[in-house]
């Protein structure tokens, strides 16, 4: 498949997941996707973080009762259930875009998280700006360290996920053409 291929999605395909890095809007396109396609959404982030930013130990659980279900939209992330993803998922949406790009945006919105004290997930707020530079796990500093974590992602999925059907999207114009393809 061609990089920035605009080509929706088949018809068919109503489990659908979407892969970037930390700040490339997965979350964000998951939404667009799940409002255009008519289809539920699950930001796995809120079954993630439990309560003063600690993992829930439902996790698992709540995933595989979501990708049980006929149809779904989701990020992929999250490694001990990205096999259980993958396994169901029809199309995989690859945000591959480039770095400084992701990091703008990750910056972007931890400062507006942050500033305007946006609760996130189960009462978890941004963590303040200064610690960016005293945690080692920021998210800021997880983003540049997770930056390459993708690299090589379609010939993984090709070994891992032979079924599934990727759209790899390399720019913010590409990611807007092919959403507006699926109207």
């Amino acid at each position: 498949m061609p990089p920035d291929s605009p080509a929706p999605p088949p018809l068919t395909a109503r489990r659908i997941l979407v892969a970037g890095t930390s700040g490339a809007g997965k979350s964000t396109l998951a939404r667009r996707v799940s409002n255009a396609l008519g289809l539920p959404y699950t930001e796995l982030d809120s079954l993630f973080h439990g309560p003063g930013w600690t993992p829930r130990a439902e996790f698992e659980d709540d995933v595989r009762a979501v990708v049980a279900q006929d149809a779904w939209v989701s990020e992929w992330q999250y490694t001990p259930v990205r096999p259980l993803l993958l396994e169901r998922a029809e199309l995989l949406v690859w945000l591959d875009l480039p770095t400084p790009v992701a990091l703008w945006q990750v910056g972007r919105r931890t400062l507006r998280r942050r500033l305007r004290r946006t609760e996130l997930w189960n009462g978890n707020l941004e963590p303040p700006l200064w610690t960016v530079l005293a945690d080692r796990d920021h998210i800021l500093r997880w983003a540049w360290r997770t930056r390459h974590k993708l690299r090589g992602l379609d010939a993984r999925l090709a070994r891992e996920a032979p079924h599934l059907q990727v759209v790899r999207l390399r720019s913010r114009r590409a990611v807007e053409r092919w959403v507006h393809s699926l109207a």
